[in-house]
């Protein structure tokens, strides 16, 4: 026979229906706390980040956003240019799209060879680009065939980066002037001892020069017979890295980081040495855990002794090439603009900057 209470089991059974809407119940509390919370501290967490090492791809945003202050043409629109910019169409381009939506940038890379400021205004010439990036101001050749298709190009700068000079980490050597700089790609200074290294051979690196983005020699000086070649800066860090001799220069914000190479300080005088990194120098064995940062403020205060301007090249034709590269240009050139290109390593000359 069966000795069950059926009151007693309805009564166990509300017990237990009970104790469950409680704890529903708390954990919805939980919830609804817990969102709220993330919402007020959401804020103040943006406010704090910061912008990790240059091995991590992420990007802490300013606080501030590209607003609808200023005005940006509405659709697609294709750009390219300069390694040097790279960072700023990581970083920097990819806010400006998340805050603007209604302006889309598209990259493209030349069909031939790797890019750069002259192929990047070669393609903006030729109409595949609608404008363009550059790390060197425009040439007199460059003027003269926009004016021969019928339209007129402006350069509108919008930071500046510094260029440092790496050589392989082995090598012992205090810095070099820009003087003994120069010598070196002309094959005036050939060898280490006569900067105060070692009895060793200098083999010099370095992009051609309608190639490069960074060019530290006017046309009436071409660079030595002796001087290596190289397509890419990430071809010439390989060869620096196991040439002990080897020595090349190119962006700051591109090689300082690195590891397999030394960054060396540079000044006017060989007393006013003044490094393209952040003191103290990050040791090779410590590196990619530990990674050498560009030091902006140097390059900001004009301190360090030599530097490239980031120009965006616009084509004055008055269609919709010049309202999206004036209107990318005003973007960068904001304060928002400004405080974004720092935080991708460079310097940015909108406003708020003094120098």
């Amino acid at each position: 026979m069966d000795n069950t209470n059926p009151r007693r089991t309805l009564i166990n059974a509300e017990i237990t229906i009970f104790a469950i809407g409680l704890i529903i119940g708390k954990v919805l509390t939980l919830m609804v706390i817990g969102g709220v919370f993330w919402w007020y501290l959401k804020p103040r967490l943006l406010l704090f980040g910061n912008v990790s090492t240059y091995s991590s791809n992420t990007f802490s945003r300013a606080t501030a956003t590209f607003g609808a202050s200023t005005q940006v043409p509405i659709g697609s629109f294709n750009y390219g240019g300069s390694t040097v910019w790279a960072p700023i169409r990581q970083l920097v381009d990819a806010q400006i799209q998340s805050d603007r939506p209604e302006l889309q940038l598209q990259y493209v890379n030349p069909k031939n060879g790797s890019p750069s400021s002259s192929k990047g205004i070669r393609m903006l010439l030729d109409g595949q680009l609608d404008f363009a990036q550059s790390s060197r101001p425009l040439t007199d050749e460059e003027y003269a065939t926009a004016k021969q298709r019928g339209f007129t190009l402006s350069q509108r700068q919008v930071g500046i980066d510094g260029i440092a000079v790496v050589v392989n980490p082995s090598l012992q050597v205090s810095g070099l002037t820009i003087n003994q700089l120069q010598q070196i790609y002309l094959g005036q200074i050939t060898n280490w001892k006569q900067v105060g290294g070692p009895n060793l051979p200098i083999t010099p690196f370095s992009q051609r020069p309608l190639d490069a983005d960074t060019q530290i020699f006017s046309p009436q000086q071409p660079p030595s017979s002796q001087v290596k070649y190289v397509n890419s800066t990430t071809e010439a860090l390989r060869q620096v890295s196991k040439t002990p001799g080897g020595v090349y220069y190119a962006s700051a914000r591109t090689v300082v980081p690195q590891c397999s190479v030394k960054a060396l300080p540079l000044g006017n005088t060989p007393n006013q040495l003044i490094s393209p990194y952040r003191q103290p120098l990050v040791p090779p064995q410590k590196c990619p855990s530990q990674r050498n940062q560009v030091n902006t403020e140097a390059i900001k205060n004009g301190s360090y002794p030599i530097t490239t301007k980031l120009y965006v090249i616009i084509k004055q034709n008055k269609g919709r090439e010049q309202q999206v590269g004036e209107a990318y240009a005003k973007l960068l050139l904001s304060e928002q603009g400004r405080l974004a290109i720092e935080q991708a390593g460079l310097v940015g000359v909108g406003a708020g900057y003094v120098h």
